[in-house]
């Protein structure tokens, strides 16, 4: 199975710069979607009818919206962090989670697309949303690690995190520490609890080994693209089993600046299932 997980910057401008194309050639068969930024038809419209769907749009139009396409049929969708109850707008279009069968397993596997804040550094305000809403995250990343464990499920968790993890995730990691949101300890120490307590795997580090990057982010402006000077903060986490059957991580950068479909570059990721 091919599990591909990509921050779009908007699903339609994404379709218009040539992610059709990647598409196609890459033929995931699972694809978690963040920043989608549109309605449900315009994204079913957008990938075609070969997908099932599952879609978290924001409340706040023109921002956020998660989604997971799959192309065999889902057995159950969970939407948001509340249970049921309505999220606050900005935490909207951010989370969705669905299940799948394992024709080989007695478990479902369950694909989640997370997308975080990503914060302000000076706005506290800001940072507070994300922090609380990190709080969310790691409960639920806590309950599905414990029906994990118990041999309930299997689990992936793909998006944009908008953290890096440690110096190699970033290409000026002296320059942004404890400066700038996605490079503090008080953001770092989630991932820290993630991968040490809650037993999650980083598959793109594990995979990849101990090299700077693979980054996944670069910035529109300058030559951060061309330099290579970017961030890792787009992520796939799985429970300890499922990792174990993770054959393969790849990040799809583009060959050049001007073939770019978005700012963030997919992570790829195969499994032996």
């Amino acid at each position: 199975m091919r599990i591909a997980s990509v921050n779009v910057n908007g699903i339609r401008a994404a379709y218009r710069r040539g992610m059709g194309e990647w598409l196609e050639t890459r033929r995931p068969d699972v694809l978690l979607l963040q920043e989608i930024r549109a309605t449900d038809e315009i994204l079913e419209d957008q990938l075609g009818h070969e997908w099932t769907t599952a879609h978290g749009a924001c409340e706040i139009k023109g921002r956020a919206g998660v989604a997971v396409a799959s192309r065999r049929p889902a057995t159950a969708v969970r939407v948001g962090l509340c249970n049921g109850i309505p999220e606050p707008p900005h935490d909207s279009g951010r989370w969705v989670e669905m299940d799948l069968d394992q024709p080989d397993r007695d478990r479902p596997l369950t694909a989640v697309s997370v997308y975080l804040h990503s914060g302000t550094a000076t706005k506290p305000e800001s940072m507070e949303r994300k922090y609380a809403h990190l709080d969310k995250v790691t409960a639920r990343l806590s309950e599905l690690a414990e029906q994990a464990a118990a041999g309930e499920r299997d689990v992936v968790v793909g998006g944009d995190i908008n953290v890096v993890h440690r110096p190699p995730d970033i290409k000026n990691w002296k320059g942004n520490h404890n400066k700038n949101s996605g490079v503090l300890d008080a953001e770092i120490a989630y991932l820290e609890r993630w991968f040490g307590e809650l037993g999650w795997v980083d598959l793109g580090r594990r995979l990849a080994g101990d090299i700077d990057g693979p980054y996944t982010w670069w910035s529109w402006r300058g030559k951060a693209f061309d330099n290579d000077s970017g961030w890792r903060i787009d992520y796939q986490l799985a429970t300890p089993e499922l990792a174990d059957r993770a054959t393969s991580a790849a990040v799809d950068r583009a060959p050049s600046y001007d073939r770019r479909f978005s700012d963030h570059a997919p992570v790829v990721v195969d499994f032996d299932l």
